[in-house]
């Protein structure tokens, strides 16, 4: 099972591939250059990638390669330079590559070839670096099939040699248990969750410390329960909750934490015994 996808974010092709794995909820990261730098413009911030204090391109490939446990090229006829940089760097650190070459592969056909290189290999955190939009016509495009087609077929875990258009984005949603359409589900899911220890310890945070503390909380709520824009009942609850119109998936999760921590503090804060 794939559990996080690498990109380095420097073309529309490494976006696309950052962008499939926000649909499904799979976590993402990289590495890119100082300043955020892409072949057109500065990188959005949805993308969480690492800054490196260079300019140098090349050591953000290698760094990708080295956090990952494989290497996927798109290409389109011979390998540009980015690429053979990171196929060299891959066979040298003994990961393995997959060169997906458009020129000789339509991109519907793809998915599949991916996902049984991926089945084959274990590769649970791939790295996806992908060609200049100056080299084929639409790459965010194809790039989309086939990586969010090859991840699809991950999440449905399809046997080898499945075709992504069996499946669907919808089918893969009711196979997830059920989510929390609501402010206070959410809440009960997540205290459900959550060990004693834990309980009483957020209950004696105070209100300011809730946006400091539980980043990761915050995270876990846009990425399993919001579902990255798939639950739109519990972000339509939150945007009633808080009567603010101007919310996005992480003000929103903060939400749920505010109202969590309120219903702790009536039952698991400590009181001091005189």
């Amino acid at each position: 099972m794939i559990k996080r996808i690498i990109s380095g974010g420097l073309t529309v092709a490494d976006q696309a591939a950052l962008d499939s794995a926000i649909s499904l909820s799979i976590t993402h990261g990289g590495y890119i250059p100082w300043g955020r730098m892409t072949e057109i413009g500065i990188l959005p911030s949805k993308y969480k990638l690492q800054e490196i204090k260079t300019d140098n391109h090349f050591e953000c490939i290698e760094r990708n390669v080295k956090e990952s446990k494989g290497t996927l090229i798109i290409s389109v006829g011979e390998l540009n330079d980015d690429a053979k940089y990171a196929r060299k760097v891959t066979i040298k650190n003994s990961h393995q590559v997959f060169v997906v070459d458009l020129e000789l592969t339509p991109s519907f056909e793809a998915p599949t070839r991916v996902y049984d290189w991926i089945q084959k290999y274990n590769i649970d955190k791939p790295y996806i670096i992908g060609p200049f939009t100056y080299e084929y016509l639409n790459i965010d495009r194809h790039m989309t099939v086939i990586v969010e087609g090859a991840l699809l077929l991950d999440k449905m875990d399809a046997p080898q040699g499945s075709k992504f258009i069996d499946y669907s984005k919808d089918m893969y949603v009711q196979k997830l248990p059920a989510l929390p359409k609501t402010v206070d589900e959410a809440v009960d899911q997540i205290i459900s969750d959550m060990s004693l220890e834990e309980r009483v310890r957020m209950a004696s945070f105070d209100k300011e410390e809730l946006r400091v503390i539980n980043y990761s909380l915050s995270v876990f709520i846009k990425n399993q329960l919001f579902m990255k824009d798939i639950n739109k009942e519990l972000f339509e609850s939150c945007l009633a909750v808080s009567d603010n119109k101007n919310l996005n998936e992480g003000t929103a999760a903060l939400v749920i934490i505010e109202r969590l921590w309120e219903k702790l503090r009536k039952t698991y804060k400590l009181r001091v015994v005189k």
